[in-house]
């Protein structure tokens, strides 16, 4: 995107994968950077590349499982300007500890996920996947069901 180059709101939808309505939701709410997006001659939204580039930020933070509170509250830290930057930090940090916890519960989830894969296609290639536990019988279920 040119630096100067403004977007309407249809081509930022586009770029971002946000709807519209996402994206006029976003400054209802006051998680951009401006408190209100600039406007064109016919009153139409107009998106600078630095709108864009926030909400790239926003858009990954949201995805990483930050609550819209905490989107909202960094956004008004960033627009007060100087003096706020340990606040920011702390939001950040928080969130970041969060995101390591879930990825380490991601993981003990795929280490599981490949172990059973592995059983399964040890079972299919030796044929005895009907030995696998079918859930109606529970005594006969083998330890790598």
């Amino acid at each position: 995107m040119e630096a100067n180059k403004e977007l309407s709101i249809s081509q930022v939808a586009k770029y971002t994968g946000l709807s519209p309505h996402a994206l006029r939701f976003y400054e209802r709410e006051g998680l951009l950077l401006s408190a209100q997006v600039m406007r064109g001659d016919r009153g139409h939204r107009r998106y600078s590349q630095s709108d864009v580039e926030w909400l790239d930020i926003c858009i990954k933070l949201r995805a990483s499982g930050m609550p819209l509170a905490q989107i909202k509250r960094f956004a008004e830290l960033v627009r007060r300007g100087q003096g706020n930057e340990q606040q920011r930090l702390e939001i950040l940090r928080e969130h970041q500890r969060r995101v390591v916890a879930q990825m380490d519960q991601l993981k003990d989830c795929l280490d599981l996920i490949n172990w059973k894969v592995g059983v399964y296609e040890e079972h299919l290639k030796q044929g005895t996947a009907q030995h696998l536990w079918t859930g109606s019988d529970s005594d006969d279920a083998p330890s790598d069901a």
